[in-house]
């Protein structure tokens, strides 16, 4: 018995030793284990039109990757200097699973971490910086159990980008715990509700809701590339001792990528009524909590448009377009102070691959943000990376 042990402990050790060292993937009886993730350095050299009213440059996110909300807006007599950032906290592992049961089907999981919006180290001496969960989910006959990509966004239409997200103003781009269902091209989804709102002209995180959010995809896929469409449904509420308010909201969104030989476009075209955190890394709320109180969504349009040029094997460019207009009700403008009317960026970059896995790029990218009352603000950014995929 002892020696059974010490032979299925002596296999799991020679499993990992082969995960963890020259190979990445290994068989133990019935599973294939896998690893992967990149590691990625990005420099930036950042110029703002306006700084905070002491006059020093904007710290936080938005110096980490494209934050829209961040852009700084104001009447460009306040202009600090460029600021140099580098870090690397976008690296990133991934842990997955792959097990053929007895009946023929195959069960799946995948866990994948990062470190880029979690707390911890400061620059002065550690750089230390704790991970985060972006998925762990679990996948059987058609079901997805766990925190994966919303199945109202279309991950395969992002373009690649240097910058974290790309375009960020643009895009449905949201994570969280879920039960989807696939068949074919259609895909059906509840998952985790949660808003925001604007609440006395301050943002308030509510989770009040007595049902998931709802959305289904459709993705037709062709040689020539694939559309996807989505519909998100779902409920914005808002209750304290004081307040008891609700309001129905919807969203579509229509995406996808075109082949032109090796080079392709990409895009994503969004509409609705308290999008919120679904799109523009929540740069506009899901709504407004009126005098009477009710809530009044607040209604966006967005989308982008990417270009992919391969100029030989080694080498390839992304030009990029993203934009949002948010449609704020101008009577509540006392309730709301002076929120974000429309946001914009653009980009060019180019990437070198002496490997396949190994990738060297320069990116430029220039953002506009204006609010309500008419003041607006802009960015430019000169990236470069490193990036290496295992």
């Amino acid at each position: 018995m002892k020696k059974i042990k010490l032979m299925k402990s002596l296999t799991a050790l020679a499993v990992l030793s082969a995960i963890f060292t020259s190979a990445y993937a290994a068989n133990l009886d019935n599973t294939e284990v896998k690893y992967g993730g990149y590691v990625k350095l990005d420099s930036m050299w950042t110029d703002y039109s306006d700084a905070s009213s002491d006059g020093s440059v904007y710290d936080g996110l938005g110096r980490d990757f494209y934050v829209p909300s961040t852009t700084p807006v104001g009447d460009g007599t306040n202009s600090p200097d460029a600021v140099f950032d580098m870090h690397a906290r976008q690296s990133r592992f991934n842990f997955a699973t792959l097990t053929k049961l007895d009946s023929g089907k195959t069960i799946k999981t995948k866990i994948e971490l990062d470190f880029i919006v979690s707390p911890g180290g400061n620059e002065r001496v550690s750089n230390s910086y704790a991970p985060r969960i972006r998925q762990a989910f679990v996948t059987y006959d058609g079901w997805l159990f766990g925190q994966a990509w919303s199945n109202f966004q279309n991950v395969s239409a992002l373009p690649e980008t240097l910058d974290f997200v790309g375009p960020a103003e643009g895009t449905i781009f949201v994570r969280q715990p879920q039960i989807r269902y696939t068949t074919g091209g259609l895909s059906f989804a509840v998952e985790n509700p949660q808003s925001t709102m604007t609440v006395n002209g301050a943002r308030m995180e509510t989770d009040d809701t007595s049902l998931p959010d709802f959305n289904v995809k459709y993705t037709h896929k062709t040689d020539w590339g694939h559309i996807a469409v989505a519909g998100l449904v779902r409920q914005l509420t808002y209750k304290t001792a004081t307040y008891d308010a609700d309001q129905s909201a919807y969203g579509i969104s229509v995406s996808g990528r075109l082949n032109m030989g090796k080079n392709n476009v990409k895009f994503m075209l969004n509409q609705g009524a308290c999008l919120g955190r679904y799109v523009g890394l929540n740069i506009s709320h899901g709504g407004v909590l009126t005098e009477d109180n009710n809530i009044d969504t607040i209604d966006s349009t967005s989308g982008f448009a990417a270009y992919q040029h391969h100029w030989s094997d080694q080498f390839r460019s992304t030009l990029m377009y993203s934009f949002i207009d948010i449609d704020n009700d101008p009577e509540l403008l006392n309730l709301t102070g002076n929120p974000t009317k429309s946001s914009m960026s653009y980009s060019a970059n180019l990437l070198y691959s002496p490997e396949k896995k190994l990738t060297f790029g320069i990116e430029l990218k220039h953002a506009q943000r204006e609010v309500e009352n008419g003041v607006d603000g802009d960015m430019n950014r000169l990236q470069f990376s490193a990036k290496y995929a295992f």
